[in-house]
């Protein structure tokens, strides 16, 4: 059986949505995206890549309370799944292993 795999961008993703818990929905996500992992990413690739890991059932998703700041539009809020926490738990020990004694600054082809 094939292992789940996460690319960087869905990564980022699960990673700002774990960090913004109730409050992660698209603008929010977007702005977490920028400011900590400098990637500037329209609503839509937010979206699109959300809703990739629902199927996958990473995430899930639900609608909030109407607000009167978005003109009566409710939030799609998303949250991790436990399969989702996996992965991601996952992915993060894989990157750990492959960066354990790895120095790129000393690397002959960087001077």
């Amino acid at each position: 059986m094939p292992r789940d795999s996460l690319g960087e961008l869905e990564q980022l993703l699960m990673l700002a949505v774990a960090r913004l818990g109730a409050d992660a929905y698209g603008a929010e996500i977007q702005r977490e995206l920028e400011e900590l992992a400098s990637r500037p990413l329209t609503i839509s690739t937010i979206y699109v890549t959300l809703v990739r890991l629902e199927k996958k059932g990473y995430v899930r998703s639900a609608r909030g309370e109407p607000t009167p700041i978005r003109g009566g539009k409710a939030k799609r809020c998303f949250r991790l799944t436990p399969r989702g926490v996996r992965v991601l738990e996952e992915s993060r020990i894989v990157l750990e292993r492959m960066w354990s004694g790895v120095d790129v600054s000393a690397h002959p082809e960087r001077h």
